[in-house]
């Protein structure tokens, strides 16, 4: 019997499937459109389509990346939520930090947005603990019933519960989840204690109540799903690893980055096979364009991370997300000028060019008006309407007063540089060079801007995988089952004896969830790690802890670590400056459970002759049309490499080339389109895109020197 595994990425606009058969270790890659209105519709579709003769019993394994939890967030629907606290501490949401977000400094302008729970849903119970978790004063049970009962009355069924300093002692987080299930039993309630073990009550408070705010819906939906399938399946984490759905619903909040955590570890894996263990990581699809870092092999790790307004400190890999994707839309401000997203068409009812009912001009339409996509979309399964794209764009420029190329070609470039600040976000802003990375662009829309993205940043290169558009869903059979643990435990002065009872203690519960998911005592792995900061900081570094008996020899190598990382990060350190104590925060262990990854097969030689056009089409590159741009006026000339003609007015007969008739060690360049079934890659002029031994692109800008001597010359 054949196994195959699969991974189902639903996104805003296309739901991404790929299958490996475990025998053969072939590769299927297949896409449909979304369902918004229910995504399981389109997930069971992608399952069905890459399964052609091929049965659900055939089926050895499904991961699945969702967005049900993120978009419920960012569409800022936490409804009928409530919140319990401790005696005293009603307005911890409404004080929240004295933080002013980016852009404001210190302006009056800005105004707290509301509250996740209003004031008039908070209610608290009387007890105490202090900060070691030793009783203060006892739990008011008389007054957690009253509370338990108010809630039930209103009819209030989310309830997150967050006492002080339950992350040293649970009881009385326990005690209220147990007067909840006797007098509110149809309440879904999260515990800060089960959430987010770690201190700093205002960010546990909130993290809580995204997991209350988000857990009926998931389970409703992991629910539909497992009838629908008829067998068990994982769903991918926010922190690069994946957990059974059975599990899962317990914590939902784990899967917020569910989606672009999964294609930041795919292109990890295919960035490192081709030679590139540190790379940018760029997901577009149609509602926005997702980036990270990843640094030799690993991406980063944040538990600093928020989704829209909210402060989620649970581990996520450090995603920095921006409104600019296939389907964001242009508009114009009341001042007249030009603006693209954050608002996206997404699925329904998508561009203009879809053709469902879509008005606004978006990224897409201005793509199909240029000639850089084709007139059809997934090898003609989803036709365009150029003529609807045309008419949208050329409406658009009389508003403004512009050409049509003009003002198709001005918001590919505001979506460019969109993405490229949100690059900068993740580097310059982190301390890292963005010219030291090479990027690997991966998503629907990924490729469509990579050569603007070399110039605006100075990247030395781009890498496009095979099959682009599937990079998510593949990522999601490259991932590891993981779970993550924290104690804070907040000391100058660490008893090696404590650390060890703690550590102990979370591996116990590392071991538990690793069992629980199927995995022998002998495939257990458990990373450790610690938060340190220099006494009198008000935030920390987390260090990777060594395995092995936690004694004076480990205390120091984590020490060590930690200085290094400072002065990586700040610029500055007190490792031999005894002014400065060193302080432990938290103690934390990742259980993780092992996989199996797919090879990525290697790309064959051609066998003599160069890759030859299937075509030619008509496209706009308005670079060209500057003096000094990409070779200059010499970018026209028809002699060049690669073109097939060009005229005065940007617009040039360039040559398409299918994908899937590209040899290792193929050179293209520009102007050219390269056309594949979930992608497209415009290759601008001046640049050049070689397939190199895995099938990946490797575009860069050409040699100008090279390139003017090529041409007729000036």
């Amino acid at each position: 019997m054949r196994s195959v595994r699969i991974g189902v990425d639903t996104g805003g606009t296309f739901t991404d499937v790929v299958a490996v058969d475990e025998q053969t270790g072939q590769i299927t890659t297949t896409k449909t459109p979304s369902t918004p209105a229910d995504p399981a519709v389109g997930f069971m579709n992608g399952v069905h389509k890459v399964l052609p003769g091929l049965n659900l019993e055939d089926v050895g394994g499904i991961v699945h990346g969702t967005t049900v939890a993120t978009n419920q967030l960012l569409e800022d629907r936490p409804l009928d939520l409530g919140f319990v606290t401790t005696e005293g501490f009603e307005f911890i949401l409404e004080i929240a930090r004295q933080s002013v977000p980016d852009g404001y400094g210190n302006s009056y302008f800005w105004v707290k947005p509301p509250r996740i729970v209003p004031v008039h849903r908070v209610k608290t119970v009387g007890g105490r603990l202090d900060h070691l978790g030793e009783e203060v004063r006892p739990f008011d049970e008389e007054d957690a019933a009253r509370v338990a009962r108010w809630f039930r009355d209103q009819g209030v069924t989310a309830i997150g519960v967050c006492f002080l300093h339950s992350y040293a002692n649970p009881a009385h987080e326990h005690r209220m989840r147990a007067v909840l299930e006797r007098e509110h039993p149809g309440a879904v309630v999260s515990l800060s204690s089960d959430v987010l073990r770690e201190y700093r009550e205002y960010e546990r408070s909130v993290t809580t109540l995204v997991d209350a705010a988000v857990k009926p819906t998931m389970r409703r939906y992991i629910d539909n799903l497992a009838t629908r399938l008829g067998m068990p399946f994982s769903v991918m984490k926010s922190n690069g690893g994946v957990l059974s759905a059975a599990e899962v619903v317990h914590q939902p909040i784990t899967t917020v980055l569910s989606g672009p955590a999964a294609g930041a570890l795919g292109a990890a894996l295919i960035a490192g096979t081709a030679g590139h263990p540190s790379v940018i990581t760029l997901d577009g699809g149609g509602t926005s364009t997702d980036v990270a870092v990843v640094v030799d092999g690993e991406p980063s790790l944040t538990t600093e991370g928020s989704i829209g307004r909210y402060p989620c400190k649970i581990p996520m890999i450090d995603i920095v997300t921006v409104g600019a994707g296939g389907g964001s839309i242009a508009w114009t401000s009341p001042e007249g000028t030009l603006k693209v997203g954050p608002r996206s068409a997404g699925a329904d009812p998508g561009p203009v060019c879809y053709g469902k009912g879509g008005t606004e001009v978006t990224v897409t339409d201005a793509h199909v008006f240029l000639g850089r996509v084709p007139p059809h979309l997934l090898g003609g399964e989803i036709p365009l309407d150029a003529g609807a794209a045309r008419a949208a764009v050329e409406a658009l420029a009389g508003k403004l007063g512009l050409t049509p190329e003009r003002t198709a070609a001005g918001i590919l470039e505001i979506s460019a540089f969109n993405q490229s600040n949100a690059i900068r976000q993740i580097t310059v802003k982190r301390g890292l060079d963005v010219r030291d990375f090479p990027m690997v662009a991966f998503g629907g829309s990924g490729p469509l801007l990579v050569c603007r993205l070399i110039d605006i940043l100075g990247l030395p290169a781009v890498v496009v995988p095979p099959n682009p558009g599937n990079v998510s869903a593949f990522g999601l059979l490259t991932v590891d089952v993981k779970n993550d643990y924290v104690r804070t435990h907040v000391t100058r002065d660490l008893s090696l004896d404590t650390a060890a009872r703690i550590f102990g203690e979370l591996t116990d519960q590392a071991a538990d969830a690793l069992d629980r998911e199927g995995f022998p005592p002998d495939r257990h792995v458990y990373a450790r790690s610690a938060d340190l900061r220099y006494y009198g900081q008000a935030y920390e570094v987390r260090v990777p802890a060594p395995a092995g008996p936690i004694d004076e020899a480990w205390r120091a190598e984590v020490l060590d670590r930690f200085h290094e990382a400072h002065h990586k990060l700040y610029g500055y350190g007190y490792r031999d400056d005894p002014r400065h104590a060193v302080e432990w925060v938290n103690l934390r262990v990742s259980g993780i459970g092992p996989i199996t990854r797919p090879a990525i097969p290697e790309l064959p030689a051609r066998d003599g002759g160069t890759a030859a056009p299937a075509g030619e089409q008509q496209v706009y590159f308005e670079e060209a049309l500057a003096p000094g741009g990409a070779g200059g006026d010499t970018t026209r000339d028809s002699g060049d490499a690669g073109a097939v003609g060009g005229s005065e007015d940007g617009w040039w007969t360039a040559p398409v080339y299918r994908r899937g008739d590209l040899r290792r060690g193929d050179v293209l360049t520009g102007p050219a389109v390269i056309e594949e079934y979930g992608s497209t890659l415009p290759l601008h002029p001046g640049f050049t895109a070689e397939a190199d031994a895995y099938g990946n692109l490797v575009i860069r800008r050409a040699d100008i020197s090279a390139h003017l001597t090529n041409g007729a010359g000036e």
